[in-house]
C-alpha cells in the first residue's frame, strides 16, 4: 500500500476512535500509533471518563502502545490523531521518540503549529518529529464542529463546561 493510501486507512481508524469519543460525550478526537505498518494501539479523548485533564487520545493512544511494545520509547513509530496536537501531547511525543505525526484539523486554539508554540518551544527539544498534516482534516473538524455546535444548542457553556453537562 502506497503512503497516501496507508495515510488514509490509519486516519479512518483514528476517525472510529472520535466518533466513539463523540458517543460518549467526549471531544471528539481519536488517535492510533502505526508500528511497522500495524496499529498497534488506538484511544479516543477520555478526560470527562476519567476525571483526568490529561487523558487526550494521543496521550493513552502512546500509553497503550508503549505497553504494547513493553517500552516507553515508541522508536519507529508514527502517530495518527484527528486534532493537531496540543503541547502537552505533542511533548509527549518528542519524550516517547515518536517518528512521524500524522494530524487531519488544524487547532487555532490550542495547536502546538498553529499557536506558534513550535516557534518558541520546538527549538529546545532534542528529537524532531516529521509531520504530515490535513488528512482527512474536513471529516474531522466537521465531526469537532457539530459536537460543539451540539455542547452550545444545549447550554454546556451557561452551565460551567462539557463536565457540566
Amino acid at each position: 500500500m502506497d503512503k497516501l493510501h496507508s495515510n488514509l486507512a490509519f486516519m479512518n481508524e483514528a476517525l472510529r476512535y472520535a466518533v466513539l469519543a463523540y458517543d460518549q460525550g467526549e471531544v471528539p478526537v481519536g488517535a492510533v500509533v502505526v508500528y511497522r505498518d500495524e496499529i498497534i494501539a488506538g484511544a479516543h479523548n477520555a478526560v470527562i471518563e476519567f476525571s483526568d485533564p490529561t487523558a487526550h487520545a494521543e496521550l493513552l493512544a502512546m500509553r497503550e502502545a508503549g505497553r504494547y511494545l513493553d517500552n516507553y520509547r515508541l522508536l519507529d513509530a508514527d502517530l495518527f490523531v484527528t486534532l493537531e496536537p496540543c503541547l502537552m501531547c505533542y511533548s509527549a511525543m518528542v519524550h516517547a521518540r515518536i517518528r512521524r505525526l500524522v494530524y487531519g484539523a488544524i487547532d487555532k486554539k490550542t495547536g502546538y503549529y498553529s499557536t506558534g508554540s513550535f516557534g518558541f518551544v520546538g527549538k529546545i527539544f532534542n528529537h524532531k518529529i516529521e509531520k504530515t498534516e490535513g488528512i482527512l482534516a474536513s471529516k474531522s473538524s466537521d465531526l469537532l464542529k457539530k459536537f460543539f455546535k451540539e455542547r452550545r444548542d444545549a447550554g454546556a457553556a451557561e452551565r460551567g463546561g462539557l463536565e457540566n453537562r
